[in-house]
């Protein structure tokens, strides 16, 4: 178990976000608490519509909370701090660029040379299998290439701090299962600080070293669940006795949360 005490990475306190509407201010996140320390990852996981990407979008700095705050290596979140990489659900690449220059397009965000990361873009895409695709534009790859590309361009400036919004949710089994098991590569290679938001349960359990469950909205922390199960872990691990009973224990607990209905 990571001793938070000692290296925190990310502090949120009692955050909320409260959005304006014609019918009336919507309350999306509700005094959530939650500490990440550094090289851990977290997974985000909750309902549609609890606030988990709003609060990934509060740590990024897109937006500012409505009360409370957040801090990022201590530094209070007023604008995107630096060392931070973000993988969104939509792959939000340019289809008039090639692969290899919309990863590039980090380097451009952060005042940095193509040249000097040029080497580097290519090794990620020859990493994620993409090597043969740096000069194809993103409307002639499969919507797995796509996401591929996205996180390369997210990891091009080797940032400290991992933001994933439900990356995989719209992709294929056997593709989704693969890109788990690269991004619990990366984390454990680069011991990456990673919050990572998804709907899927198994998902959460298998990549995470500790799950925060949010409540439906107004989303809050509702409870914190450590993954105790060692790494590296193989899709194997998902048969097992321990994988199972956490799954359970978080299935019943969204079941008393009204998230999912009991058994009938």
């Amino acid at each position: 178990m990571t001793d938070l005490a000692v290296t925190p990475c990310i502090t949120i306190e009692g955050a909320s976000k409260i959005y304006g509407s014609a019918g009336g201010p919507i309350r999306a996140l509700d005094s959530v608490d939650l500490v990440v320390a550094d090289g851990e990852f977290v997974a985000l996981l909750g309902p549609s519509g609890c606030g988990k990407s709003t609060l990934l979008r509060l740590i990024a700095g897109l937006e500012p909370p409505s009360g409370g705050a957040v801090f990022v290596r201590g530094a209070p979140v007023c604008e995107p701090p630096a060392g931070i990489g973000m993988v969104f659900q939509r792959d939000v690449l340019l289809d008039w660029r090639t692969i290899l220059d919309n990863v590039l397009l980090a380097a451009e965000f952060e005042g940095r040379s193509r040249r000097e990361l040029a080497d580097r873009a290519r090794a990620l895409l020859d990493r994620f299998g993409l090597g043969r695709f740096v000069d194809r534009h993103p409307w002639e790859l499969s919507g797995g290439m796509r996401q591929r590309a996205a996180i390369c361009r997210a990891l091009l400036c080797e940032p400290s701090i991992l933001l994933m919004d439900e990356p995989f949710g719209a992709l294929d089994a056997l593709t989704r299962d693969d890109l788990n098991l690269e991004l619990a590569r990366i984390h454990q290679e680069g011991r990456r600080t990673i919050v990572f938001v998804t709907h899927s349960i198994g998902e959460a359990v298998h990549l995470a070293d500790r799950v925060a469950v949010m409540s439906p909205s107004p989303g809050r922390v509702v409870e914190e669940i450590v993954v105790d199960l060692p790494r590296p872990r193989p899709l194997a691990v998902r048969e097992t006795p321990a994988f199972a009973a956490y799954v359970a224990h978080i299935r019943e607990l969204f079941t008393r949360l009204g998230i999912v209905r009991g058994q009938v």
